[in-house]
């Protein structure tokens, strides 16, 4: 009579293991289901930060081409300047200050050709690779040098032209 509570003892003992073993069962489906969704997420978030990089290097080319820009239009409002102030000035004032307000804008403006080029074309540390199309530093060099070249006919202009009306 005494192994009748013993064998009761291990059945609900038996039944127990089967119902943990049920459970433990039930529960690695569920982290295995978990592990393929974090394996997912993980997958999309580095597909984000990717996405996330490549938009900030757009930006990047974006922002110094803008840049770029503003040298350049600062350099021809320069030469703009150097030029006028001949025209304007004559016989106003004395022509040594003509010249030099003059040479020195235009000195100027060769100088923002130069410096728009520069910061184009030596970046320091490159950025990730963009989706869009960097200008070609060839087009640069012969655009900026053309302006160059006419800040420098201007410059012999000034010194050597007819000052005054």
């Amino acid at each position: 009579m005494s192994s009748q509570p013993v064998d009761e003892k291990l059945k609900r003992s038996a039944e127990h293991a089967k119902e943990a073993a049920e459970q433990t069962q039930e529960a690695a489906e569920h982290t295995q289901a978990a592990a393929k969704t974090t394996a997912k997420a993980s997958v999309q978030m580095k597909d984000s930060a990717d996405r996330r990089t490549e938009l900030a290097a757009n930006r990047t080319v974006f922002a110094a081409e803008r840049t770029y820009a503003a040298w350049v239009r600062t350099g021809l409002a320069s030469l703009a300047s150097g030029i006028g102030a001949k025209k304007l000035l004559g016989g106003v004032v004395p022509d040594w200050m003509i010249v030099s307000t003059g040479s020195i804008l235009i000195l100027f403006s060769a100088f923002c050709f130069a410096a728009a080029v520069w910061r184009q074309v030596f970046t320091g540390s490159q950025p990730p690779q963009p989706d869009v199309q960097r200008l070609p530093p060839f087009l640069l060099i012969a655009f900026n040098g053309f302006l160059a070249l006419v800040s420098l006919a201007a410059l012999f202009s000034i010194w050597f032209g007819r000052t005054g009306g």
